[in-house]
């Protein structure tokens, strides 16, 4: 045999780059690679899921979860379009990503052939975008050439999603039998320079509150292990940002606590008095920021030193007073090896900040027979240690964020998939996919309203041997907007009540195990037999409406902006 097909090289390229899983839909636009998958079966697995968004999620939690791009392949037009909220969130949360896009055939293109897209003007490329770089592979020899690209540009500097389209016709063609890919690329470390790194330590030394923000893209355990050491030769305090609580140790003594929505107003309070941030990784957000409150753009009233793996996103929204370019590993290489003195004069604020995080993990009394403060306790006490814990977007969300205290990636996994782009449906997804690619516990929260967004790829775990744990928050209604209703029209309510299936037996349909609880104490052997059990469980919470948040019902909130418009 002297030839193969476009599609197999493709294939086999991405076993070079250490693929072992791929997610997607299938479409006829890719047929000759979904046969590429079928030679290599050994090799690597092809997970077929059941909408394009649920499987770019995965893609996207592959990635997180690897350090290196997930993958997923859908086809052209809807198939292109339901996957772009994979492909914002791995650009939000600087996760690396290939979405390959199966296309027209090349004598048709420019014709609005049948579901036919313009892909570069769709996820164009920029921070207005989506995706890192779009490109269309048209020369079927040059496949090695653009996938090892794709997974370099994914990996360096700030990591993000890339987006690769196949022509049809292209990857029907024949190559030679002998064509090889290219050699796996790892990512370049770039390194901070020695100057920046004795102008921080000045920073440091003239400061008296100094205080640390860690997230963002590019984190190993090996850095997050370093940084941990930087922040105790100094003695800093330390905060995660933005549902990238899992970067430093919530259980170290220096933590305190997430920089995020919801944040404990003490925490909100020290950031904003502090005369010194260091902000190594996060691109410092909206919501990291609350808003730019915290620290106000373009220029913080605190000094501000950022350190992150993208030149051009430092000074972008904020005016650093040192801006260092520098990859995560890298950084808190260098960070860890820098000399302290012998006495620091910030150990009482220190202190203090994480006996504020400890004092906002009591939680307040809130009505009905679900106690969610509780229930998150169960989980802490009853998880694995490496377990991985999935959400998407919704209030339920904020119970995890508040009161689960995160190992961290210094234990060795990542142990947090969470979007800080907001999508609705990430947590189901991610939760398979995590189950699928480690074998780990994989535990997701989720609400009502998230649920049906990917709750169909239930199906994908069964399918494939996958199982994940899902606690399901019924509270009737899209919580977020009804509290923001309450907010900004009290008692006006509008297009956020629900009316819900029975979501055990829905699961049950799946393949899952489905159990509903109305009281807290029906939670604890409902997990552990979820946890005993070889197939996956989804146990519906019915959920008081007045518990909205973690700080406050509904009526609360309504009464509050009540008194405030009469005011």
């Amino acid at each position: 045999m002297t030839e193969k097909l476009a599609g197999h090289l493709l294939v086999e390229s991405l076993v070079a780059q250490g693929v072992t899983h791929a997610f997607g839909v299938p479409g006829e636009s890719y047929l000759a690679v979904l046969d590429g998958f079928h030679v290599h079966a050994e090799r690597i697995r092809f997970v077929t899921c059941r909408q394009e968004g649920g499987a770019a999620f995965m893609a996207e939690a592959q990635g997180k979860l690897t350090g290196r791009p997930g993958v997923c392949f859908v086809t052209r037009g809807p198939g292109a379009t339901n996957a772009s909220i994979g492909v914002h969130t791995a650009f939000q949360d600087s996760t690396p990503m290939v979405l390959f896009v199966g296309d027209v055939a090349s004598d048709t293109r420019d014709r609005e052939a049948f579901q036919e897209v313009d892909f570069c003007s769709f996820f164009g490329p920029s921070t207005k975008g989506m995706a890192k770089r779009v490109e269309r592979i048209d020369d079927p020899r040059r496949i090695p050439e653009y996938v090892a690209r794709a997974f370099a540009t994914a990996m360096n500097g700030r990591p993000g999603p890339v987006v690769l389209v196949l022509p049809e016709d292209m990857l029907t063609q024949a190559v030679d039998a002998m064509a090889l890919p290219l050699p796996r690329v790892e990512p370049v470390e770039t390194w901070s320079d020695p100057g920046s790194l004795r102008a921080l330590r000045e920073l440091l030394l003239k400061s008296e509150r100094p205080f640390v923000i860690a997230g963002g893209g590019g984190w190993t355990p090996q850095a997050a292990q370093a940084l941990q050491r930087f922040a105790e030769n100094w003695q800093l305090p330390v905060g995660n940002a933005f549902r990238f609580q899992d970067t430093f140790d919530n259980l170290h003594p220096l933590y305190a606590g997430d920089v995020g929505i919801g944040i404990n107003p003490k925490l909100a309070a020290r950031i904003k008095a502090s005369d010194l941030i260091v902000a190594i990784g996060p691109r410092l957000g909206e919501m990291t920021t609350s808003g730019y409150t915290l620290l106000e753009a373009p220029r913080p009233r605190q000094k501000l030193v950022h350190i992150h793996a993208s030149a051009e996103e430092l000074n972008r929204v904020y005016q650093a007073d040192l801006a260092i370019c520098a990859t995560m590993n890298a950084a808190a290489r260098s960070l860890e090896v820098l000399a302290a003195p012998p006495t620091l004069t910030w150990s009482y604020w220190t202190t203090a900040a994480h006996g504020d995080y400890e004092a906002n993990l009591t939680p307040q009394d809130l009505p009905g027979d679900i106690d969610m403060a509780a229930m998150v306790a169960t989980l802490q006490r009853i998880l694995p240690a490496d377990a991985v814990l999935t959400n998407g977007a919704g209030n339920f969300a904020s119970w995890m964020h508040r009161f689960y205290r995160y190992p961290g990636l210094t234990k060795g996994h990542k142990t947090q998939l969470a979007c800080t782009n907001g999508a609705m449906g990430y947590g189901v997804p991610a939760g398979i996919a995590a189950n699928l690619l480690t074998g780990r516990t994989a535990f997701t929260i989720t609400g009502d309203g998230d649920f049906l967004m990917n709750g169909q790829e239930l199906a994908t775990a069964v399918q494939h041997g996958g199982k994940s744990i899902v606690v399901l928050l019924n509270n009737g209604m899209y919580g977020t907007i009804r509290m923001h209703q309450e907010r900004e029209y009290p008692a006006r309510v509008s297009g956020s009540a629900l009316r819900n299936p029975d979501f055990a037996a829905l699961a049950l349909a799946y393949g899952y195990v489905g159990v509903r609880i109305t009281r807290t104490e029906e939670f604890e052997p409902e997990l552990l037999a979820a946890l005993a059990r070889g197939q996956g469980t989804l146990i519906e919470v019915i959920l008081d409406p007045e518990v909205i948040t973690t700080r406050a019902t509904l009526a609360a909130i309504g009464e509050a902006a009540r008194i405030n418009k009469k005011s």
